[in-house]
């Protein structure tokens, strides 16, 4: 997808935050984007705006082929916002992970929650996290 970057489940499984093993790839859009006709894999489409859908993003190598994926933070707080599509399950765990591996830092998780407009959600997981 010209204008997706990977999100969810597929950039957890990236970054090696999750044991899940998705079927598709999961891809966020812009909320006036089209979702592809008949593309070449399984994607499960997730669409945002502004900030939510901007900020975040890295690129990474994936065969050669550079890849837009959100960052770690971003892919934590994503999972807390659209928990009703991932399972809040893999969101704790996620966030457990990424803060006990050192992958994103308590403030990083937290900007990307702001955003994401879950920090009510996100912010007493990192408090009981960290004590």
């Amino acid at each position: 997808m010209p204008n997706g970057v990977v999100c969810l489940i597929s950039a957890l499984r990236q970054h090696e935050l999750t044991t899940q093993l998705p079927h598709t790839v999961w891809m966020m859009i812009s909320h006036k984007a089209r979702t592809p006709k008949d593309p070449p894999v399984a994607l499960k489409v997730v669409r945002a705006s502004g900030g939510a859908f901007t900020s975040g993003i890295e690129t990474v190598a994936i065969e050669g082929v550079d890849v837009p994926i959100y960052g770690v933070a971003k892919t934590v707080a994503d999972c807390f916002k659209y928990r009703h599509l991932v399972d809040e399950d893999v969101a704790i765990e996620a966030l457990r992970d990424a803060l006990r591996y050192r992958k994103a830092t308590a403030s990083e998780i937290m900007r990307y929650a702001a955003i994401d407009r879950c920090m009510t959600r996100v912010e007493p997981l990192i408090r009981a996290l960290q004590e």
